[in-house]
């Protein structure tokens, strides 16, 4: 799969036709992988090259970023599944001032028609785009038939009779509800990062814990889970995760800590994807560190417990 970002990047004469849909696919759930698979199957057809373009930062976050959701995934995460989707092709553009004021036309032309060689574009049902989202469906397909390209929408996708959406995952997650968060994505919830020194709290307590960079000041859960671990050798092994700001330390900044069970070896600096199993119970502030000591080594036992009756430690 090829990256290309910014704008400034793509590559404009020259460059190969492609089928290309856009939007922010957080999560890149069942709906969105409808749309990456009609995508697909229009480049197959037409032997053009697979794209998607995407906004980094999302657009909420520019413009509203203390109103923005939680980031189900990050933009490394999300490349991560667009590539096991078998897309050829994403563009990443930096969501800014001279972005934000493009107008639609300027946005089709400059970056559709010039920039990426567009001949096929797929959209969600409710795609709007340009200064003040003044570009729709029915613009588009104005300025196809000016410019040479075709245009189709998708439908909602349902389930369960309801429509997939992040906000809906969003919510779900909140809730510990991990089952039905994996229904609407098609797979696992995770969240990958690379381990960092943090101030071996863990340690003291007798439950060492790797400490994972969080590359965004919201995700949409909180709490301690059972997890598994792959990455640095590691293949989907047994662990326990909090989520969160740690009150019971007047923690301020969000962190995900990870104890892997039965692990002895050093973790700094490695990427490793947490893949959320199990919710055990929501974040609370405990009164010291030996209350805290006892709570998490209830967690630790709570998980092994879990993974034991799964077949899975």
């Amino acid at each position: 799969m090829q990256l290309i970002r910014g704008i400034h990047n793509f590559q404009g004469q020259g460059t190969s036709p492609c089928v290309l849909t856009i939007g922010n696919f957080d999560g890149v759930h069942l709906g969105h992988q409808r749309i990456l698979a009609r995508v697909k199957e229009k480049a197959r057809e037409q032997q053009w090259a697979s794209s998607v373009m995407l906004f980094e930062p999302q657009p909420m976050e520019w413009f509203k970023p203390e109103q923005a959701p939680a980031r189900i995934m990050s933009l490394r995460d999300k490349l991560t599944v667009l590539r096991q989707h078998n897309i050829e092709r994403v563009f990443c553009a930096r969501f800014n001032k001279s972005f934000q004021s493009l107008s639609a036309g300027d946005f089709v032309r400059r970056v559709l028609v010039e920039g990426l060689n567009v001949r096929h574009l797929v959209v969600g049902d409710d795609f709007r785009f340009g200064s003040g989202r003044e570009g729709d469906f029915a613009y588009l397909q104005q300025a196809g038939a000016a410019y040479g390209f075709t245009v189709e929408d998708t439908p909602t996708y349902l389930h369960k009779g309801e429509r997939v959406s992040s906000t809906r995952i969003r919510s779900a997650l909140a809730q510990g509800d991990l089952e039905t968060a994996e229904a609407l994505l098609g797979h696992p919830y995770f969240i990958s990062g690379r381990v960092h020194h943090g101030d071996k709290i863990g340690r003291t307590l007798n439950a060492p814990t790797a400490n994972l960079v969080l590359r965004h000041a919201k995700v949409p859960i909180s709490g301690v889970y059972a997890v598994t671990v792959t990455g640095a050798g590691l293949k989907e092994h047994a662990a326990v995760a909090s989520v969160g700001t740690r009150p019971t330390v007047d923690g301020k900044e969000l962190r995900l800590e990870v104890h892997l069970l039965n692990f002895e070896g050093d973790l700094y600096g490695q990427h490793l994807t947490v893949t959320m199993k199990h919710f055990l119970r929501p974040e609370l502030k405990f009164d010291g560190l030996d209350a805290l000591q006892q709570a998490i080594h209830q967690d630790i036992q709570q998980a092994t417990q879990w993974f034991s009756a799964k077949g899975l430690l």
